[in-house]
């Protein structure tokens, strides 16, 4: 079993609060056993957040020190709030055209809009060699990739499209003598009081947007209370919710992904099947079936997810006020659906 404590996390707004908060609505014994099973699949960190309250934190195996852990794909979603801001300060607008900013585009090409980059459907190869060190410009190998499909039809995930959408920002940032690094620096990471992130900057300095930052779990967290705050945090509008909302709808190619976070808004179907993500990405994007499943059935249909391989997850439940994030190793054996069953007692 790991290492149960309360702590001061003045991040979160929170000054001090025992292990387990009556009137939670959350089981005791539940969130014990949640955190057994997260630590028994590897798991490295458990932060369960309610109201503003820790309910529960706990470290396997790091009694001393909170980890600071890769949170891989997770990444995609500070990018995708990054988008949303940049909409919001009318950089750039979800419907536009790449090619309005990309101009060497043609063809099909030029069908694209922003908005289908930030879904994965805007039909580009997916480009894996894009996570390693060795393209010196990962923007503009992305911006020469095939388009596979029409705009629209397929999901394809992979770091290709979010590249693209890296040069659009750039572009679009270069006249006020910004990067896209230090854009999402000062306009999300800084109010969210995080720091230090590791942006994996190819040779001429363009960062990595599928992947990436190593975060604390507190940190992670952060985000969550961005998105449970409706974009508001310590008092600042980050960015307003018409924008933000925009991440939380799915597309007809996959109906449980927004732009950078999964949802479970079909939950309440009774024919709806459970997926493992993981797994399902896995396979090539061509046998993806996304259609008529969700994430976990038991959990509210409302809860955003947020992904990264290996099974670190930030679960966010609006009707709960619910921050839940886990973190670990890769364990296949790991189920989400279970886990949330565990955490909900359902």
């Amino acid at each position: 079993m790991g290492n149960f404590k309360p702590f001061f996390l003045s991040v979160l707004g929170i000054v001090s609060w025992p292990l387990f908060v009556e009137g939670s609505g959350l089981n005791t014994s539940a969130l014990q056993s949640a955190a057994a099973y997260s630590a028994s699949h590897r798991g490295v960190a458990f932060l369960v957040v309610q109201n503003g309250r820790v309910l529960l934190e706990d470290y396997p195996d790091h009694r001393w020190k909170d980890p600071i852990a890769p949170i891989f794909s997770g990444t995609k979603g500070f990018w995708c709030v990054t988008a949303a801001i940049a909409v919001q300060d009318k950089l750039l607008d979800f419907n536009e055209p790449v090619s309005q900013t990309v101009s060497e585009w043609n063809g099909r090409k030029t069908q694209i809009r922003i908005r289908d980059l930030l879904n994965f459907t805007a039909g580009i190869e997916p480009a894996f060699a894009l996570h390693g060190r060795s393209i010196p410009d990962r923007n503009r190998y992305s911006l020469q990739l095939p388009s596979v499909r029409d705009r629209g039809q397929s999901f394809i995930y992979g770091p290709s499209q979010l590249q693209i959408f890296s040069e659009v920002l750039r572009r679009k940032l270069m006249p006020k003598h910004l990067t896209p690094k230090q854009y999402i620096s000062t306009r999300l990471l800084t109010p969210l009081g995080v720091h230090h992130v590791e942006f994996r900057e190819d040779a001429v300095g363009n960062p990595l947007l599928a992947s990436g930052f190593r975060l604390e779990a507190r940190q992670w967290a952060m985000l969550g209370k961005l998105i449970l705050g409706k974009g508001r945090i310590a008092g600042n509008q980050i960015v307003k919710p018409q924008f933000l909302d925009t991440l939380f709808q799915g597309t007809r190619a996959n109906p449980i992904f927004g732009m950078g976070f999964w949802l479970n808004q079909t939950a309440l179907d009774p024919s709806v099947r459970e997926v493992d993500i993981e797994r399902m990405l896995e396979l090539p994007w061509e046998r993806q079936n996304w259609q008529n499943s969700c994430i976990c059935r038991e959990a509210p249909s409302d809860m955003i997810a947020s992904i990264g391989s290996g099974y670190q997850r930030m679960f966010i439940i609006p009707s709960m006020s619910l921050i839940i994030v886990r973190q670990g190793q890769d364990d296949p054996s790991f189920s989400d659906a279970r886990f949330l069953r565990m955490v909900l007692a359902r």
